[in-house]
């Protein structure tokens, strides 16, 4: 599930907050799948790209699956490093492998993958990922490309 290219992914910082936790003050499980989707959403900014901008070129990525690994908890106040690393751009959709990372002790603390597929705003059918938004992908430093399996 690691990036297997060696090239540094695009990492957005956060705190974790009351809200995040549970009765036993750790992060709740999904709170980091939560995480990560801000993490993807701050990739597309520091691309030149919005989430609203994609809307209005009717264009929205869903989350077609996903999978996800927890190595350790994460606490209160705690200041996590969460990566979004692009491993490969299909005609319609994006497979992002993501980890989350405390930063005071650089410990790993759950790492995932996810499907990401580009669908019409307007009828959640399949479309393709403009060229642009493509380019800017690939030349972000992305494992492969493929136009297989959509």
């Amino acid at each position: 599930m690691r990036a297997q290219n060696g090239l540094e992914s695009f990492a957005h910082r956060c705190r974790v907050y009351y809200e995040d936790t549970d009765a036993g003050g750790v992060v709740y499980y999904v709170n980091y799948l939560k995480f990560m989707e801000r993490a993807r959403t701050e990739r597309l900014r520091h691309l030149g790209f919005s989430q609203h901008q994609l809307a209005g070129q009717n264009l929205l990525f869903v989350v077609h699956s996903t999978e996800a690994r927890y190595h350790a908890p994460a606490r209160l106040d705690d200041e996590l490093r969460v990566t979004a690393q692009v491993v490969e751009v299909n005609r319609a959709s994006l497979r992002f492998v993501q980890q989350v990372w405390r930063e005071q002790d650089a410990t790993l603390l759950c790492e995932g993958q996810f499907l990401v597929a580009a669908v019409r705003a307007d009828t959640f059918k399949p479309r393709a990922i403009p060229p642009a938004l493509r380019d800017a992908f690939l030349a972000g430093g992305t494992g492969t490309q493929s136009n297989a399996g959509e």
